[in-house]
């Protein structure tokens, strides 16, 4: 049971992580207006960042599910 919670723990985190580097990624580079952090390149390079995190948490989400019975 603790498997199965974790799988779906790191699936919903890396999709919201993913979704928010994405995000910060276009404020940084200036195509996604509205916010202090629109056209500051550190958001883009924390975007990465995050996104990476989010592909990671999701590769393990997905490694994880031939494991739990």
């Amino acid at each position: 049971m603790l498997g199965f919670m974790m799988r779906w723990f790191l699936l919903a985190g890396g999709l919201l992580l993913s979704l928010t580097g994405v995000v910060w990624i276009f404020q940084g580079l200036d195509q996604l207006g509205g916010s202090f952090m629109t056209g500051q390149p550190f958001w883009a390079w924390t975007g990465l960042v995050t996104l990476l995190a989010g592909m990671i948490a999701l590769y393990v989400s997905t490694r994880l599910r031939g494991r739990v019975k």
